[in-house]
């Protein structure tokens, strides 16, 4: 039967699962999207830059489960997908991008000049280093055979976004649908079918049920593999205290009896206090970056010995270059590692009642996130007193979506996840705007959850015209701009490193814009309301939770709220500014870990 090539496009996408795709319209991709359009089981939405369409095919991909789907026309079209297929990559997201390309008689080949067709652009050559896959594809038979290889390759081992750069020529072409060869799987999943060395599992084994001070490190890999509920069960047999990375920081409810909290440059002090103070680590699906671990990896958990286990065998050559001790590097997927050493722990239970946990009980008690400081501020709104009573009053199942910079960090630090609660950014490549298309995407893979934006004004203008869309849809996505009228975090780094001189950082100086966030988000649709302490914040919660509508609330807060704690350049993680007296942070490394 003959099929035109955007229809069976369409009509794989949907036998796949994938039911929404985030469009911008273009001239080499109109046949693709009047496809999806025309589909009985596809909703397509259109936006109004492609950034955004990528950042919301993210956002849906992290929450649905299945990968997210975004279409694009030629040249600009394309290259402005870029950062958001960059969240995808760094984050291990499956998205497919659909890019339209010139016809296949204007593309420039091997011609010695920069462009032939209007708007032409080498996308694979720019995508190549971003995507698991990329493609472009002249010819209109091979259809099928690169769709079930790019779904392949997005899905499986360490997942990804792929792009196809796909001829204007081809999309509107007519297929013989029986005659399409398709594509056997020809490819070994990564860290999947090269089965695990007993002696490691035996050797892994050997030092948990040794270890006096253990923790399990969780990363992403965990939380965005399948089978959550059958992970949790593992880590409860095993009964060891857990350290989430922000990957995974919403695997478990922070008043699981095993969370110890999150780790790194900008954490709290009491999980870098238990990760530095280990002497097992079992880390399953983190990669250990840098804000992990800060700059000296030598300084890292320097007792502990560390049991790895990474999906990708490019993270162990990573270790090695850069002098990351790897004591036992298992190479597996999280479902083969657990179905494999599950055997090896049968019998093993860490002791709960043991002084490791009274340790880690203690420094949670001793060094909260919410200081004295942040209670007292009664002018403006502190942003960890604004997460402590947002987590205070947010008790259902609900998606939070953070953007990045100040605003991510407050995130992390100060709120309080409880079960079944979602909490997603870009955490790797963190652009500002993020927050914003990507709480669409979710509120589509979602339609009945209340979704949560939290965004800095610095932010909000990167993909502001986004509000026309959640207008538009009446989406339930509560919008909190966290206004410090400047861009608060590279105001951080001035002070530290550039005697304070706030350049293209502060209004103040005249530089840098100031507009009204309530006006530009009334002018789209959404209603908005300014807040200026935290009695008003307070108060006007039951009002804007009580509804399913857009709302946009304007928190004003101190432009001089920095972040704290926080690692300096060149200490190790336990360290963090404001600096603790020399003696209680001595008094805070146990035995073998100094």
């Amino acid at each position: 039967m003959k099929i035109k090539v955007s229809d069976y496009i369409a009509n794989f996408m949907v036998s796949k699962g994938i039911n929404t795709a985030f469009v911008m319209t273009g001239g080499c991709i109109v046949h693709q999207i009047d496809s999806f359009a025309q589909h009985p089981n596809m909703n397509y939405v259109p936006m109004l830059h492609e950034q955004s369409t990528a950042m919301a095919a993210d956002g849906y991909a992290r929450i649905s489960g299945v990968p997210g789907l975004v279409a694009a026309t030629s040249g600009p079209g394309a290259t402005n997908l870029l950062t958001g297929i960059c969240c995808s990559y760094y984050d291990s997201i499956p998205v497919i991008a659909i890019t339209g390309q010139v016809s296949s008689k204007a593309l420039k080949r091997d011609i010695p000049t920069r462009q032939v067709g209007f708007q032409e652009t080498d996308v694979v050559s720019i995508f190549r280093s971003v995507t698991k896959y990329t493609k472009l594809i002249t010819d209109a038979t091979t259809i099928k055979y690169e769709l079930e290889k790019s779904f392949f390759i997005a899905t499986s081992g360490r997942k990804g976004p792929v792009l196809l750069d796909i001829c204007e020529d081809v999309l509107f072409s007519y297929v013989e649908d029986d005659s399409l060869v398709g594509y056997s799987t020809e490819l070994q999943i990564q860290g999947e079918d090269l089965g695990i060395d007993e002696g490691l599992l035996n050797t892994a084994y050997g030092y948990l049920k040794t270890a006096k001070r253990p923790v399990v490190i969780l990363g992403g890999g965990v939380r965005y593999a399948p089978n959550q509920s059958k992970y949790i069960s593992f880590i409860e047999s095993l009964g060891i205290p857990v350290l989430l990375t922000w990957g995974a920081y919403d695997f478990l409810e922070h008043s699981h009896s095993l969370f110890a909290g999150g780790f790194g440059v900008t954490s709290a002090r009491n999980g870098n206090f238990v990760v530095q103070n280990a002497d097992v680590i079992l880390s399953i699906g983190t990669r250990f970056d840098s804000h992990e671990i800060g700059s000296d990896p030598s300084k890292f958990a320097p007792s502990a010995t560390r049991i790895v286990v990474d999906i990708d065998e490019g993270e162990f050559v990573k270790f090695r270059e850069t002098g990351f001790k790897v004591d036992v590097p298992i190479i597996s997927s999280v479902d083969n590692f657990i179905d494999s050493f599950e055997e090896y722990v049968k019998d093993f239970k860490f002791d709960n009642q043991s002084l490791w946990f009274e340790n880690i009980t203690d420094w949670k008690n001793k060094y909260p996130i919410l200081s004295k400081k942040a209670v007292d501020q009664n002018v403006l709104v502190n942003p960890y007193k604004f997460f402590h009573e947002l987590s205070k009053y947010l008790t259902q199942q609900v998606t939070i979506v953070t953007d990045c910079g100040s605003n991510l960090i407050w995130t992390m630090q100060g709120y309080f996840i409880r079960k079944n609660q979602r909490v997603i950014s870009a955490f790797n490549h963190s652009p500002m705007g993020y927050s914003l298309p990507a709480a669409i995407g979710a509120a589509f893979a979602n339609p009945k959850e209340l979704i949560i934006c939290i965004i800095g004004d610095g932010g909000l203008q990167i993909n502001i015209q986004e509000l026309a869309i959640i207008a538009k849809h009446g989406l339930n996505i509560k919008i909190f701009v966290l206004n410090n009228h400047c861009h608060g975090i590279i105001q951080g780094t001035q002070d530290a490193w550039l005697e304070g001189r706030h350049c293209a950082s502060s209004p103040i100086t005249g530089e840098l814009p100031d507009p009204n966030v309530s006006h530009i988000s009334l002018a789209y649709g959404v209603s908005a309301t300014d807040v200026h302490n935290i009695e008003e914040l307070i108060s006007i919660f039951p009002l804007i939770f009580s509804n399913a509508e857009p709302e946009l609330l304007n928190i004003h807060m101190n432009s001089e709220c920095q972040i704290e704690p926080k690692l300096m350049y060149g200490r190790s993680i336990e360290d963090s500014h404001p600096l603790l007296p020399r003696d209680e942070l001595a008094q805070n490394l146990l035995p073998c870990a100094t």
